[in-house]
């Protein structure tokens, strides 16, 4: 088995090698790591108690807040080493999949399989290259670490295993709320591989110590759903408190399920297709039929999948494990604009993987189909995912490239013209930006940020009342500090530039007041009062 890991860890990280040479990413990594002062600090009791306590960026996650100070603390803001410790975690994970299934179903070629997948496929990019996404791999991590110990648990039940399953798992929620759904997982795990369930399947039936009735091991698994409802509980208070919750007003249920329905045709069509991948998709308005064929595709699968559940009870393991890990992040209590994310698939198609690899394998051992056609075919497999997994590391290189890729394969993708618009205004090249702001406002007239960074162009540009207005737009829309703070020190920029020191400094004050760390606007407020003891002094 030594050299199965060895070839996971080195196709890994081989494919992932350029991302050590990326920078930060302007989107969600400044509030992880670059513009997060108590992360920089490095470990330490203060930092312990605050990770503890915290639900900035909308989460209660220590462990991943740990991980990044970490971080911090070996390699500073170079952000290589950052990257290097995603990409580590990541082949972790293929070779703890490995573990797991080789462990529960003791099928070592289709286990190896399904972990290089999962290993190479270019939908999980997202999810190691972009820094600020640790909560993923490191959640993952100990989701797998999770499910491999619950297979020592389940081999010679005793209190002690017990408690280290709950400890790996308390773990995976610390680092990320998407493993709120192991406990159902488990269950899962109880019907096939580990075949726990009395009268399940004929294999099932036989007389085994270990076997348990079905409410036996659901009551099993009530300390791991108090747990996960807790972690549920304490994310719905972060996110209502970081105000990234959509209320039913502005999303109602009916069009939730139909995006959620949409999405979980979308992920499989991705897993098929590795081709259009995006770090935002857009909301879009859904047609009746895209819905009903959504629909229509999974009743199908599913209803196949239970028809097979004695025979091939694999391919409903794989399935409900597709649906039910994506269940907390497909919209039904809507966080953010997206419609769906990469990131989100990290673990549920480990389910996809499985159902298709054991039912291939299952096909060719019928027709005895040799080694000499399986393994080109499987490095042809491996090959093609890895091409595009490398096309899609390269798209991480650079802000620019990131949205530019974005923009290219989603429409009306407001997140994508607002990055570029950013990534061409931070090498000066204005109009350029210009063009991008303009189509984030056209998308969305109500984006603070595109009127936020047309005034900052504008007054670039001397056109001080266009400018004027944008600003006045963007405070308008948001209350988010930062966007108030720039608004408000830049509208009292050109108050100042103009004479009208009233309004300059008022607008100073406005700064400061949404941003007391604005320390431009409580310099000029300084300079500018300075100046008025001076005028007045010599008027004196």
């Amino acid at each position: 088995m030594g050299a199965a890991f060895a070839v996971l860890a080195v196709i890994t990280l081989t494919l992932y090698s350029p991302v050590v040479h990326h920078p930060f990413i302007d989107y969600d990594d400044p509030d992880y790591v670059t513009q997060n002062p108590s992360v920089q600090s490095g470990l330490g009791w203060q930092f312990v108690k605050w990770s503890l306590a915290t639900t900035t960026a909308g989460n209660w996650h220590p462990v991943t807040w740990l991980s990044h100070a970490l971080d911090c603390q070996l390699f500073g803001l170079n952000a290589g080493g950052h990257h290097a410790t995603s990409a580590l975690l990541h082949a972790a994970n293929g070779i703890l999949l490995f573990l797991f299934l080789l462990n529960s179903t003791r099928a070592p070629g289709r286990s190896f399989l399904v972990a290089a997948l999962f290993a190479v496929h270019p939908i999980n990019v997202e999810s190691v290259a972009w820094v600020a996404e640790r909560k993923n791999v490191l959640c993952t991590f100990f989701f797998l670490l999770t499910l491999i110990r619950y297979c020592w648990y389940a081999g010679r039940p005793n209190v002690h295993r017990y408690l280290v399953v709950a400890l790996l798992f308390i773990a995976g929620l610390a680092s990320k709320p998407m493993a709120v759904t192991l406990p159902c997982v488990l269950i899962l795990m109880d019907f096939w591989p580990l075949k726990r369930v009395h009268g399940f399947s004929e294999v099932a039936a036989k007389s085994d110590e270990n076997k348990r009735r079905l409410s036996t091991l659901i009551v099993e698994k009530v300390p791991f759903f108090f747990l996960a409802a807790m972690s549920a509980v304490v994310t719905l208070i972060a996110q209502r408190t970081a105000g990234a919750m959509v209320t039913t007003e502005n999303l109602p249920l009916n069009l939730r399920v139909g995006n959620a329905l949409r999405a979980d045709t979308l992920y499989l069509w991705k897993a098929m297709w590795p081709r259009g991948y995006a770090p935002f998709y857009p909301g879009d308005p859904l047609t009746g039929s895209q819905i009903l064929v959504s629909f229509l595709i999974l009743s199908a699968v599913t209803v196949f999948a239970y028809q097979q559940r004695v025979k091939r009870p694999y391919i409903l393991f794989g399935w409900l494990w597709f649906l039910g890990t994506l269940v907390p992040v497909i919209g039904l209590i809507q966080v953010g604009g997206q419609a769906m994310a990469d990131r989100y698939a990290y673990i549920p198609l480990i389910g996809i993987f499985v159902a298709i690899v054991w039912t291939v394998a299952e096909f060719l051992d019928s027709r005895a189909v040799g080694v000499g056609i399986r393994l080109p075919a499987v490095a042809f497999v491996i090959l093609v995912f890895s091409v595009a997994t490398w096309h899609q590391i390269g798209y991480w290189r650079s802000d620019y490239d990131l949205w530019h890729h974005a923009s290219q394969v989603t429409k009306n993708n407001l997140i994508a013209e607002d990055g570029l618009g950013l990534a061409l205004l931070g090498t000066l090249r204005y109009d350029e930006a210009l063009l991008h702001f303009q189509n984030a406002r056209r998308i969305r007239p109500t984006d603070p940020t595109s009127h936020l960074n047309i005034g900052i162009i504008l007054q670039q540009k001397q056109n001080i009342q266009g400018a004027i207005s944008e600003y006045e737009t963007s405070i308008s829309l948001t209350h988010e500090p930062v966007t108030l703070a720039i608004a408000y020190d830049n509208l009292g920029t050109i108050y100042q530039t103009t004479g009208d020191y009233s309004k300059a400094r008022e607008n100073f004050i406005h700064a400061l007041k949404a941003n007391p760390e604005e320390t431009d606007a409580l310099v000029k407020l300084g300079q500018l009062e300075a100046a008025q003891k001076s005028q007045e002094k010599n008027t004196n």
